[in-house]
């Protein structure tokens, strides 16, 4: 080697100490060098020195290169593909994988022009420890953007994966793109707020992750996203949405079996389609939205219905534990109430207690009677039934919790005194209609 090189040389094996080994290569006859300034294991068979350092690289290759990254290796030790490289950089890297002492090891290959221009230095750098670092930031970040996405009680997707997949599909429908046929089911879980407050919210987490795995087990190839403390969202595409029919009525007939039998989550549920004319997954969404609400409005009907039923057909008395607890409660009403007339009614045995000064003044048998609102509307005006039934009827059946109205009923003297009364139903901890009650105020 030349005098005129020394100093590069010296330059060289100082870099080597950081590398696995340095290739000098002189450009014009291919002669090479090759320099190792640390010990290694490697054990990369390419020989210290030679006369043509495009061909020995392409021919030796093989022996180290794993054999999917093999034609990139050969390919870019090619003379004119090296030059071409360097004519518009000064240096540039060839990332490849290794078989080092039978494993798979990441290399990486830095090829930079000499100063002088006539010679070229090949730098083999072990990257395999930066390989598994970034590796791992990767899988640090993805874990993360997972756990951004997922709902932490259920493990569904949560309401920001929701927003990133509204923004997909309003992308898709503003694009006119096809193939985007796709039906939304909104779910609720009936009297969430109730079982929060009359069994504790562990309960009510509980409620929450039985809903979820029941939404999940019934459209199983669809997206499930927990958008809300009570409120999921499933997205149908694909063979759920064309069996979107049947897998409703499931969800519909499970939820109505665990209403029945106090065995598991009620979940109200909506279903939309998308639909011509549709501007973004929100319209779809607020449709599925209205028909939840109204199917949540039939559950509780159902269960009213089903509990006044249930009141004409039974033939048991109340219990004595039952009968405390309805006094006590009805003592309750009456502090809360502070005057007039007071009535409740345990929906379970059809009996009710009233006020003493009610039965006086109007003639009631007792204070104490089954099948009470049936006695009691005997003695309201004929002309005011159907306001008294239309209100009672709101109560129990539209959900609204106090219904006012005026009505006229009949004393024993004949006379009939206008009442004003407010109507309401309690229900049990599991949501379902357990005691009718009303506060009547006379009109003097």
């Amino acid at each position: 080697m030349s005098e005129e090189n020394n100093d590069l040389i010296q330059i060289v094996f100082t870099l080597a100490k950081h590398f696995e080994c340095i290739y000098f290569v002189d450009l014009t006859h291919g002669n090479y060098f090759v320099f190792t300034g640390k010990d290694t294991d490697s054990n990369l068979d390419f020989p210290s020195e030679g006369k043509d350092f495009f061909a020995d690289a392409a021919k030796n290759a093989g022996k180290y290169v794993h054999p999917s990254d093999l034609d990139i290796v050969v390919n870019a030790y090619v003379r004119e593909t090296i030059l071409a490289n360097l004519s518009e950089n000064d240096s540039y890297t060839i990332p490849f994988r290794a078989i080092v002492n039978g494993k798979v090891e990441h290399m990486r290959h830095v090829i930079t022009k000499s100063y002088d221009g006539k010679h070229i230095v090949c730098c083999l750098e072990n990257i395999e420890q930066e390989y598994l670092e970034k590796e791992e930031q990767k899988n640090h970040l993805r874990s993360a953007n997972i756990l951004a996405r997922r709902d932490e009680l259920t493990g569904v997707k949560n309401s920001n994966a929701f927003q990133e997949y509204s923004e997909e599909i309003n992308k898709r429908i503003r694009d006119g793109a096809g193939g985007h046929e796709f039906g939304v089911v909104m779910c609720d879980i009936n009297n969430l707020k109730q079982i929060n407050d009359t069994r504790g919210h562990n309960y009510g987490d509980e409620a929450i992750r039985a809903a979820s795995r029941m939404i999940c087990e019934v459209f199983q190839h669809s997206p499930v996203f927990r958008i809300g403390g009570d409120e999921f969202v499933v997205v149908l595409s694909g063979n759920d949405f064309h069996q979107k029919e049947s897998l409703m009525k499931k969800l519909r007939e499970e939820s109505d079996a665990n209403r029945k039998l106090r065995s598991g989550p009620v979940v109200a549920s909506g279903i939309a389609l998308i639909e011509k004319g549709d501007r973004s997954l929100a319209e779809v969404l607020e449709r599925a939205d209205k028909l939840m609400y109204e199917n949540k409005k039939e559950l509780k009907v159902k269960g009213t219905v089903e509990a006044f039923e249930n009141m004409e057909r039974i033939s048991e008395a109340i219990s004595d534990e039952r009968k405390r607890l309805l006094d006590a409660m009805f003592g309750a009403l009456i502090t809360v109430a502070g005057g007039g007339y007071i009535y409740l009614n345990d929906m379970r045995y059809d009996f009710s207690r009233w006020s003493v000064s009610l039965t006086d003044d109007f003639g009631l048998e007792s204070e104490y009677m089954y099948h009470a609102d049936r006695i009691w509307q005997d003695y309201i005006h004929p002309d005011d039934v159907e306001v008294y039934r239309d209100a009672v009827n709101s109560v129990l059946f539209d959900g609204i919790e106090i219904k006012p109205i005026s009505y006229r009923a009949r004393k024993p003297d004949g006379s009939y005194v206008l009442l004003y009364t407010r109507g309401f139903v309690l229900s049990d901890s599991n949501g379902e209609p357990e005691y009718f009650g009303g506060i009547i105020i006379p009109d003097e």
